[in-house]
């Protein structure tokens, strides 16, 4: 072959590569949507098959349960804590039919922290509910939002504010108190005597913690469960009879503690459940980032979804409301973790211990909501009025 035709056949060559490589240049140009979310989030999700979720074919419960529960400690990155609480009260003053009392306990083996604990008046032991705090965006108060406080205008004005907005201008820890129950409450990480927070810090506190080998999520979920059991072992309490209560991302702590813990025997939980599939959508607040990291436990989604680790609770009685026009939650995907969990307590025989109410306003804990929750506590536990 001549020069000539050697030269035509690289040209020719040269072109066939040359429409090769711009039949490759097609690549993903965007990597993060307007929603913060990964433009390959339905690749993702679609590989979320929780298969520690409970099944139809699951034979034993009770092992079925245990392996759930050490995966979901596992993941919380928390090392066994029986630090004795070595309670100290500070303050108490006169409520009427019970007492209100300030005491510091030791939380965890780290944290020496401040609680406010209700008593009824009167022979115990008596039934007990430890109560889980919101998020709200609002850390200048914490257990505050439940029980009201004293000893601190700026903190009560605070706190009657939220009760305004969200609890019908009551103090729903001081309603269970009237009715005989022990109440307590503390403050998570950020929040109240534990402050210091903004929102914008929380994603830099979230990294740290991770920098440091734990999770912020991990620590809340062990001290809701110290607390828990901390609630159990006061001699007033009935050991049988500790509720956990929570709203908002207060539910959320108050399901995994009920699922994580032997010293809730029951749960009340008020606006937080929906399946993760459901969350993780456009306009979801879960995609700001923010208030989230309270409830991201890294991999626990590769196991577990939402509704499946409430379902871990199985069979204590377990309460769950939302909100129809709550728009936090999505009623599709709420309806969807219901069901789920329904199907748990039925595989248990329990189905009359799982009750899940939609109620027809928003984001709220109101009186009349408060006073169904409360009634149905004294049916489990057998209180007589």
């Amino acid at each position: 072959m001549g020069v000539c035709g050697k030269l035509l056949v690289g040209i020719v060559a040269m072109s066939a590569i040359g429409t090769g490589i711009a039949a490759n240049l097609e690549f993903q140009k965007a990597g993060v949507t307007k929603d913060n979310l990964p433009v390959t989030v339905a690749q993702i999700k679609a590989r979320l098959t929780y298969p520690m979720a409970w099944t139809p074919q699951v034979k034993d419960l009770a092992a079925w349960r245990k392996a759930g529960v050490a995966k979901a400690w596992e993941l919380t990155w928390q090392a066994p804590d029986k630090t004795p609480f070595d309670a100290q009260v500070i303050d108490e003053i006169d409520r009427g039919t019970y007492v209100a009392r300030k005491l510091i306990f030791n939380i965890t083996a780290d944290s020496r922290v401040m609680g406010l604990l209700l008593l009824p008046k009167g022979k115990g032991p008596f039934p007990a509910a430890v109560m889980y705090h919101d998020h709200g965006s609002k850390f200048d108060i914490g257990k505050e939002k439940w029980i009201e406080p004293w000893g601190d205008d700026a903190k009560l004005a605070s706190a009657k504010g939220w009760a305004k907005k969200f609890f019908t201008e009551r103090f729903p820890g001081d309603e269970l108190a009237k009715r005989g129950y022990v109440v307590f409450a503390t403050d998570a990480i950020g929040w109240g005597d534990r402050g210091g927070m903004t929102y914008d810090m929380q994603q830099a506190l979230a990294a740290n913690m991770f920098n440091s080998g734990s999770s912020l999520a991990g620590v809340m979920a062990q001290e809701d469960a110290r607390a828990a059991e901390f609630l159990a072992s006061l001699p007033e309490v009935n050991k049988k009879q500790v509720a956990a209560v929570g709203f908002s991302m207060g539910a959320f702590r108050a399901w995994q503690a009920a699922a994580l813990s032997d010293a809730v025997t029951a749960s009340v939980a008020v606006n937080w459940m929906a399946a993760a599939d459901g969350l993780m959508v456009p306009g979801n607040n879960q995609l700001r980032g923010g208030s989230a990291w309270q409830m991201l436990h890294p991999g626990l989604l590769h196991y577990l979804d939402y509704p499946d680790v409430a379902s871990l609770a199985a069979p204590k009685p377990m309460l769950i409301y939302a909100g129809e026009k709550d728009t936090l939650f999505p009623l599709d995907s709420v309806n969807a973790a219901f069901s789920k969990m329904s199907k748990v307590w039925g595989a248990w025989k329990a189905a009359d211990k799982f009750e899940s109410k939609i109620w027809a306003g928003g984001h709220v804990f109101e009186a009349p909501q408060q006073d169904y929750a409360y009634d149905w506590l004294d049916k489990q536990f057998g209180v007589k009025r």
